[in-house]
Parts: C-alpha cells; sequence; structure tokens
C-alpha cells in the first residue's frame, strides 16, 4: 500500500470508504498494531475483517489470514483486490507453478494479504518460508473451530498453538461470531492466547427477526413464509439430511423458486457451481446441509429458514447470522415439531462420545430445546446463552410480536405421564395419544390398552394439543425417549409432577400463522420508494452494477453494497466529490466506478 497511509482512520476512509470505526473495531486495530494478540467476538456483519485488515497494510510485511474453507478465501480475495488491496490465497486449488509464483511475490513484497487454509499452513515447507518472510501479523479466522466441544471442530485448528512457539513475535488474533464461555476457555488454552487482550463485542444481531414455529406441513409453511415475506429474495434452508436437501430444493424449483441443492454427497464441482451461483446472482435459494455456509460472506441474504432442529444454540446462532450481514432487516425462521426433539435426543445417546462428551451434548441440546419453548423474548433467551445480557424485550422475535398463550397443562401432563407408565414406557406419541382419546383401533384392541384406566381420559383435548403437549414436556425432560425405538419412559423429573408437587405451565398450540402483507413488505430486501423516479433510479443502478460485476466476474456486492446504491438514490450526487462522500465509496472504487454510476444519476434527472 502506498506510504501515505499512516494510520487506522485514514486507511479506513481512502481504501474501504468509511467514515469512522464501529464498537471496540478502533481498539482491536491499535492493540494489535501495537503488536499485542488479541481474541475478538463479534457478531457477523459486525466488522471483524477490518480488525486485521487494517492493520496487515500499516504494520510492515505481510499480514497471514488462516481461513478454513477456499470458497470464502476467494471471495474476500475478490473483494479486496476490487479496494486496491494486494490480497491473495494459498490452498489446495492452486498448482505447482501457481504456489512458486506466489512465493516469488511474497519475497519481493508484493503481498499485502494472504489468506492460507490450515492445512496448507502447518506444512512445514509453508512455515519454513514464512520464517524467511516479515510477517506483519497472523489473523486466525473462525477460530471457534478450534473447539472440541463446538458444532464446527476442525482438528487442524488444534495445530495452529505452533505459531506462538515459531513466531513468538509476531502478534496474533484469533476471531469468530459464535463462542460460550467454555469455547473462549479452550480457544485460549490451544491457541496459546493467555495473554491476549479480549474484545467480546456482544452477540445481538437487532436487524434479525427470530421465529420458531410448530411444525405441520413443513413444506407448505415454507413455502408460505418465502411467498409472504421474501419472494424475491436470496436466503438459505438448512436441512438435516442430504436426501431431504434434494427434495426440498427439487420441490420449490416446482414452485417456481429458483432453488440450488448443497451438501457433501455432491461433487465438489457441482457444489461449487451451486454456490457461485447464490453468490453471484440475486434471488437464488440454496437448500443445504450444515456443509454449506461458514463464513459466506453475502451481505444481502434476506432470510434463513431451519427444516430441522440445529443440535446447539451455537450451530443455530451461526447459521441463522448469514441473514442481514448488509445490517438491513432480515429473518431467521425455523419449523420445529415433536419428532425434532425425539430425534436430537435419540442421536446424542446413540452417538459413540463417551459420557463427558454426552453430557455436554445433552446440555447444550436442553439450551436449545429451551430456546425453542421459551415463553418470554426468544432473543433474550439466546444472548443470556452466550452470557450477553438484554435488559428489556427485543420486540422483533415471534414471542414480543405475538406473545405466546400459556395454560396450567398440571392435570394433562399427570394424564400423559400415568398413559406412558400404565402402557409399559415403550410406546411413542402417536399411540399414546390414541389411547388418551379412546381409539378404537386393532393395535390397542391386541395389545389391551382399551382396558387400561388411562383410555379415553384425555379426550378434553385435541390430537394437535397432544403432540404439543408431549413435545415440550420430551422438550424439558420431563420424560425419557428410548434410545432405540423413541418410545418414551419416565424419569426422575416425572415423579413430582405425578405426585402434584410440581405444577406445569405450558404454551397453548398455536393456529397456522398469518402475517400481515405490511409486515411481510418490511421485511422484504425490496426497497420501498415513495416517488416513481427513485424506484427508476435503484432498478437502473442494480443493472449497472450487474453489468459491471458480470465484466470483472465477481459477485454484485463485490462493487458495492445495496446500501451503498441506496444512499446514491438519497444523495443523488452530481460529481466524484459528492460520490465520494457516500459510505463504501472508497479511491479504488471512485475511480474505478465513479463515472459509471454517475452517468445512470445525472441520467435519471
Amino acid at each position: 500500500m502506498p506510504e501515505s497511509i499512516a494510520d487506522p482512520i485514514h486507511t479506513l476512509r481512502t481504501v474501504f470508504g468509511y467514515d469512522g470505526f464501529r464498537g471496540q473495531q478502533q481498539q482491536v486495530i491499535d492493540t494489535v498494531l501495537a503488536g499485542g494478540d488479541a481474541l475478538v467476538l463479534m457478531p457477523t456483519g459486525g466488522g471483524k475483517s477490518l480488525c486485521y485488515q487494517i492493520p496487515s497494510l500499516l504494520r510492515d510485511g505481510v499480514g497471514i489470514v488462516v481461513s478454513p474453507l477456499i470458497a470464502l478465501m476467494q471471495d474476500q480475495v475478490q473483494a479486496l483486490r476490487q479496494l486496491g488491496v494486494r490480497a491473495a490465497a494459498l490452498n489446495s486449488s492452486l498448482s505447482y507453478q501457481e504456489g512458486g509464483a506466489l512465493q516469488a511475490q511474497l519475497a519481493a513484497g508484493e503481498i499485502d494479504i494472504l489468506y492460507v487454509a490450515p492445512e496448507r499452513l502447518m506444512m512445514e515447507q509453508t512455515l519454513a518460508w514464512l520464517a524467511r518472510t516479515q510477517v506483519a501479523l497472523f489473523a486466525i479466522d473462525e477460530a471457534h473451530c478450534v473447539s472440541q466441544w463446538g458444532h464446527a471442530f476442525r482438528p487442524e485448528y488444534m495445530q495452529l498453538s505452533v505459531l506462538h512457539e515459531r513466531f513468538p513475535h509476531v502478534p496474533r488474533i484469533a476471531l469468530t461470531a459464535t463462542a460460550d464461555q467454555l469455547t473462549i476457555d479452550e480457544m485460549v488454552v490451544r491457541l496459546h492466547l493467555e495473554d491476549a487482550q479480549q474484545f467480546i463485542a456482544g452477540f445481538d444481531r437487532p436487524n434479525i427477526r427470530y421465529t420458531i414455529t410448530e411444525k405441520s406441513n413443513p413444506k407448505a409453511q415454507l413455502l408460505g413464509f418465502i411467498n409472504r415475506e421474501h419472494a424475491d429474495d436470496a436466503g438459505i434452508v438448512y436441512c438435516l439430511s442430504r436426501r431431504k436437501t434434494d427434495d426440498i430444493a427439487a420441490w420449490l424449483c416446482q414452485q417456481g423458486k429458483r432453488a440450488l441443492p448443497y451438501h457433501a454427497g455432491m461433487t465438489q464441482g457441482d457444489r461449487q457451481r451451486n454456490q457461485s451461483r447464490f453468490i453471484r446472482e440475486d434471488g437464488i435459494i440454496i437448500v443445504a446441509t450444515v456443509a454449506f455456509g461458514m463464513g459466506i460472506d453475502k451481505p444481502d441474504v434476506r432470510f434463513v429458514a431451519h427444516l430441522d432442529l440445529p443440535s446447539t444454540i451455537e450451530a443455530y446462532y451461526q447459521e441463522t447470522g448469514r441473514a442481514g450481514r448488509d445490517g438491513a432487516p432480515a429473518d431467521a425462521w425455523m419449523a420445529y415439531g415433536l419428532q425434532d426433539v425425539i430425534m436430537r435426543r435419540q442421536m446424542v445417546e446413540q452417538s459413540d462420545a463417551d459420557d463427558a462428551r454426552k453430557q455436554v451434548e445433552r446440555r447444550k441440546l436442553d439450551a436449545m430445546l429451551a430456546l425453542c419453548e421459551v415463553i418470554g423474548c426468544r432473543r433474550q433467551q439466546m444472548l443470556a446463552y452466550f452470557g450477553d445480557q438484554l435488559d428489556h424485550a427485543c420486540g422483533n422475535c415471534d414471542t414480543c410480536l405475538t406473545p405466546p398463550q400459556t395454560w396450567d397443562a398440571s392435570e394433562a401432563v399427570q394424564k400423559a405421564l400415568s398413559c406412558i407408565y400404565r402402557t409399559g414406557q415403550r410406546f411413542g406419541v402417536n399411540h399414546l395419544i390414541d389411547v388418551l382419546l379412546g381409539k378404537e383401533n386393532e393395535r390397542i384392541g391386541q395389545l389391551g390398552h382399551d382396558r387400561v384406566s388411562t383410555f379415553g381420559i384425555g379426550r378434553e383435548l385435541s390430537a394437535t394439543q397432544w403432540r404439543a403437549l408431549f413435545r415440550q414436556i420430551v422438550a424439558r425432560g420431563l420424560v425419557m425417549v428410548d434410545d432405540e425405538y423413541g418410545g418414551l419412559k419416565l424419569n426422575a423429573n416425572s415423579r413430582p409432577v405425578l405426585m402434584g408437587e410440581q405444577t406445569v405451565t405450558l404454551r397453548q398450540a398455536v393456529k397456522k400463522e398469518r402475517v400481515s402483507s405490511s409486515r411481510a413488505a418490511k421485511r422484504s430486501g425490496v426497497v420501498e420508494w415513495q416517488r416513481p423516479e427513485d424506484v427508476a433510479l435503484w432498478e437502473a443502478l442494480r443493472q449497472c452494477r450487474k453489468q459491471l460485476s458480470e465484466e470483472q466476474g465477481v459477485p454484485s456486492y463485490v462493487v458495492f453494497h445495496d446500501a451503498t446504491l441506496r444512499q446514491m438514490v438519497e444523495m443523488r450526487p452530481q460529481d466524484l466529490i459528492a460520490f465520494a462522500a457516500i459510505s463504501g465509496v472508497g479511491e479504488q472504487k471512485l475511480d474505478r466506478y465513479g463515472a459509471a454510476f454517475l452517468q445512470v444519476i445525472v441520467g435519471a434527472l
């Protein structure tokens, strides 16, 4: 970078096009510039990348960024090159000749920031030539991957402690958006960051609205949600299995949506092709397993939907955090039902993990289930899990917008527990509901369950209401799930309820969700301009951006984010000086794109 760039604020303005730092960015940057280590927790979209990119440009040498995914490296390298930063990536996609050329560039001081896969970094030959290179800093992105207790454990991250040993005088910065205290402690120990200054910026993403709805017809529920609120928007739908991922993607296409699957069972070429289309094109829905998404840098994802229950709040937070990275309104929507609870509990008990690991997994699953069943503010519950307190209800989650109705279910739960006991503690929910409702069928007759004392004692509730009750008592741990067959059994928590020593308050089963058209419009990624000429200019600017991005082979948001285009519509700059004042327009982008966009703006007058 030019020597005239002498301080963080100047770099922020001239290179990245922003007027000021947000939150703790300045303090983190100052720490690393002074040669100190830092551990940074910022929510997705909170500006973590600037915390290592600016020090990499201002310190002597090259900034080495450890990144877990090739696609993520490529996106960030493209974005930095648009800003005039000399960025590159070193990973398995490079040929031998390309790797050699990159080393020559490094030796000549022609690279500012180098992204490296952890596996490649840990190769002895890589460490050897880095020892002969002036390194400005090491940034460990997605640092929660070091945690063996986490949802995204990457064994190769465990080796990164060697950076402290081999390069003791080079500052290190570890960054993540997702970590509870257990994970934070593990990052400190495994990365030897005991002396690092910690910057915990909070986990709240106020632009995301969280909604968890009772699962009835999940395909229809998903389609209704998309059509109501995000008909033309980019989004991600998460499913647990590869088969379900393919099925949902194909079904959405049949419904007229542009949907693509992504999972580990596909060829690498097919996965890469679908991910590239999602990143580069507008309005694509990617239907994926958790194999997709870590570090996805697409800012205009307007929704993330879950059709299966995540195993932990960390996984849920990480996945939903891929929505609304640009700060504009976005949705995290999930359909959740009894079978999700039973399946997740079985998966924990049937795993090959040792007892200590299973205990941690049970605790994390219980926290996830508590989030699903919470009666109060859902955001408060989630943030509290990470030790981040919100002292007021958020007003932007389903339980705030439509507070759930509750009822004293103590007597009904006693009937359910008695039915489990009287039928032998080995049957699933459907059979138990049939007994409680007094249904006379061949199976109940053969088993003699039409003669047990609980036969027909639950007719005051519907099958839907009983299913909601069983879901909640399983989620709360008032009964156990059989490891093999999924039948329900009593446990120690059942006794005080059966004996009348403990009351049970449950959520009432909800009716079909309805969203007003006005609410839907506010959540959509479509900008609601008041004047027709603003609509016309907005569309013209988007078309200009699309043409420029296609010419260069980069995603549209790499040229300019939607937020920058909105400012163009609002400010209508008439010359390059006014254009340069728009957020997100640095010197390189001013030179590269200013004239083209000004021509569109002036032509719209």
